[in-house]
């Protein structure tokens, strides 16, 4: 009977398909720091993104389910400003001309709670403002990837630079 219930509960579980916000990872090096971020990718799926799915001037996960993480092996410079290595949950602040990223210090938690955002802010580490970059190619996917000029988060029409150095 047992050997039945997990049989059933394993094509259940295949039926149900990929998850809508597969888990996705980055890997990359700048200056000689090993970066990791992990996140969940969403897509766009004909809605509008920002200042629509994901509004202006609220915090948001960087990401779907858990917050997105980022790892550095050493510390590093973002904007200018320095990180020490570790690994933090990272939460934007988008806006239409520019966005807040924060490297928040608690990592495993839920992306959001009741009150929207589960962000401590207590427990920001850094706080970065950049420009985002309006692109004519439709990114499906929210995607990050690393670069040697740092992290770069791509998703609809735009695609958001930070640099690391």
């Amino acid at each position: 009977m047992l050997v039945l219930g997990l049989l059933f509960t394993s094509n259940a579980m295949m039926a149900q398909g990929a998850k809508p916000s597969p888990a996705a990872t980055a890997t990359g090096s700048v200056n000689g720091a090993d970066i990791t971020v992990k996140y969940s990718s969403p897509a766009v799926k004909g809605r509008k993104i920002w200042g629509g799915l994901v509004p202006y001037d609220k915090d948001w996960r960087a990401g779907a389910n858990e917050a997105t993480v980022f790892t550095t092996s050493k510390k590093i410079m973002v904007e200018g400003k320095p990180l020490a290595a570790g690994s933090y949950s990272i939460y934007a602040v988008p806006g239409e001309k520019t966005w807040k990223i924060i490297f928040n210090g608690e990592t495993g938690q839920w992306g959001t709670n009741k009150e929207g955002s589960s962000r401590v802010p207590a427990k920001d580490v850094l706080t970065v403002t950049v420009t985002p970059v309006k692109t004519n190619m439709l990114e499906e996917r929210l995607k990050y990837d690393i670069t040697p000029q740092g992290l770069v988060l791509s998703w609809e029409n735009l695609k958001v630079p930070v640099a690391i150095k």
